[in-house]
């Protein structure tokens, strides 16, 4: 349609459907529907990219009505607002700390780790807190963000990483919540990148003090020695490869044992079902039971509630097979270290270890990691794995297990 000076007259007669733009130049159109339904819209253009408002319909709104509401929303496009945001925006723009709340109870039910989760509200209270907790998230700017960060940024380099990922976070929610408009000024690519220097690599990505290859056997025979809660979630640990929180959390209810014709089919002896409410990946993960498993496991006679229980019934603590561990390092001639950190190892190093000797001993890198509860190679290789290989896992840890006993017996 063409453009002309619309008039009330006009708008109130019979009107074929299609568009009717005035000539104002603010882009105001009436837009009649085959159901004679009359509809105010408005086209802009904002950096860019073309938008359409709706303004209401005729004669609810009224030509006057239509023509200012146009006109204000192309005076805000010259200051660069833009209308189609401002239109949807909430009228009541919460402050930094509202909204981080709501992002930190999220993360609370996506995060196993207890922690994980104490650290993402701790690092916002102590470090984005004093500088964002009572603006209005639409007034954040990047100059506010490089002011909570800038104290931490050359003497706290991790904790400095986490928390600009963590602010990040918030303002995203904000975003999609339409509290505030993009970009987020805490990205830090051609944002921060640019008024920060860049960080070493967050040394938290690398692997925790592992136990040596050179050095397992003899750390497997001191562990035998042990005994206790501890060093049987221990020796469990390391038998196969979970995290310590999946061991210390393990309940008689995920156990599930095989009758004695699948066992001799299988050649082990159950499956560990771990629920994905207490895995990392949070996707339920099988572990094979073997025979030396069930005979740790077999040792709480109690047959329900947790494997591994405290004295007070509840699960043991992170520290009680740290301390373990590090009660073996000092009792030995020669100590347990990491090879690259020469650190005392620590139970979570047990994974990189059972990696290495996958790595140094030609076993199975997908069997391997599967086991490890991890992904691998690309996507399209994950597509063609609608299996987890358990029971071929299960023949891993029986070699691994062979391996910790220092026992040849000619892997597969």
């Amino acid at each position: 349609m063409t453009k002309r000076k619309l008039t009330s007259q006009f708008l109130n007669s019979n009107l074929e459907s299609g568009r009717y733009y005035d000539d104002g130049g603010a882009g105001l159109n009436l837009h009649v529907r085959n159901s004679g339904s009359k509809n105010w819209s408005q086209k802009i253009r904002f950096q860019g990219k073309q938008y359409e408002l709706g303004l209401g319909s005729f004669p609810m709104v009224s030509l006057a009505e239509a023509r200012s509401i146009a006109a204000q929303n192309k005076s805000n496009v010259g200051k660069g607002i833009n209308p189609k945001f401002e239109a949807s925006a909430p009228k009541t723009i919460p402050t930094f700390s509202e909204i981080s709340k709501l992002v930190v109870t999220l993360k609370h039910n996506e995060l196993s780790n207890e922690k994980h989760k104490a650290q993402w509200s701790s690092t916002l209270v102590r470090y984005a807190y004093p500088i964002l907790a009572n603006i209005p998230v639409n007034l954040i700017t990047v100059d506010h963000v490089l002011q909570a960060l800038e104290p931490i940024w050359l003497t706290k380099n991790v904790t400095a990483r986490r928390t600009r990922s963590r602010i990040e976070a918030v303002l995203n929610y904000a975003i999609v919540k339409k509290y505030m408009p993009a970009p987020n000024p805490a990205v830090w690519q051609g944002n921060l990148s640019a008024l920060l220097p860049s960080l070493p690599t967050d040394p938290g990505t690398n692997h925790m003090p592992a136990l040596q290859l050179k050095d397992v056997q003899r750390w497997w025979l001191e562990l035998q020695n042990r005994n206790g809660t501890g060093a049987n979630a221990l020796k469990l640990l390391i038998l196969t490869g979970a995290r310590s929180g999946e061991v210390r959390g393990m309940t008689w209810d995920e156990i599930h044992f095989f009758n004695e014709e699948e066992t001799q089919r299988r050649g082990y002896l159950g499956i560990w079902q771990i629920p994905a409410r207490r895995m990392k990946s949070r996707r339920d993960h099988r572990v094979p039971l073997t025979h030396e498993m069930i005979r740790l496991i077999r040792g709480n006679n109690k047959r329900d509630g947790l494997i591994f229980p405290s004295s007070k019934g509840t699960p043991i603590s992170d520290m009680t097979m740290s301390a373990l561990m590090k009660r073996m390092h000092k009792s030995d001639d020669i100590g347990f270290v990491d090879a690259k950190s020469n650190k005392p190892a620590v139970p979570h190093g047990l994974r990189s270890t059972f990696r290495d000797w996958v790595a140094e001993n030609n076993q199975s890198r997908e069997a391997a990691e599967l086991q490890l509860a991890h992904k691998f190679g690309s996507a399209l290789e994950h597509t063609y794995y609608r299996t987890d290989l358990i029971d071929q896992r299960a023949k891993l840890l029986d070699n691994w297990i062979q391996f910790l006993k220092n026992v040849n017996a000619g892997w597969d």
